[in-house]
């Protein structure tokens, strides 16, 4: 029996698979529970298009993103900190200050987790600090950190 998957079944397939399966199993289990429908001529033309849809929007999302780019790249974040003799500062600019600052300057909303490089800056001067915005769209935030 050919079955369309509504959502993940472990040892089996994930959501949106076209599988088959025994008929006992698709129809007493998958289907009775919600798991999948049969994949009939009328439910491959609607995951058809759910999958068209979906491709749409993921397009649009890595426009938006790439847009979010070109504006993120465009400036420099300046920090002004105290910092010891040698280049040190006194703690450390963390993603989540880039973060806030970022959107403070350019009125954008970005998680601290999507920061690549992780890793706090603890020295004067300028940095480059990699934000995965997308699958495969990476912006470079220019970071200025100068004494007090």
């Amino acid at each position: 029996m050919k079955i369309i998957l509504l959502s993940d079944v472990k040892n089996v397939g994930k959501k949106g698979e076209v599988k088959e399966v025994a008929d006992g199993y698709g129809r007493n289990y998958l289907i009775r529970n919600h798991l999948a429908v049969e994949a009939t001529k009328k439910s491959m033309e609607i995951l058809n298009q759910q999958k068209a849809d979906e491709k749409s929007r993921q397009d649009e999302l890595k426009k938006q993103a790439e847009e979010l780019k070109k504006q993120i790249e465009s400036g420099t974040l300046t920090f002004t900190v105290k910092a010891g003799n040698e280049g040190k500062i006194f703690g450390s600019i963390s993603p989540a200050k880039i973060a806030e600052r970022l959107s403070e300057n350019f009125d954008v909303t970005i998680d601290k987790r999507k920061f690549v490089d992780n890793d706090n800056l603890t020295t004067l001067g300028s940095h480059k600090v990699r934000i995965e915005l997308y699958k495969g769209v990476i912006a470079t935030v220019r970071v200025n950190i100068q004494p007090q």
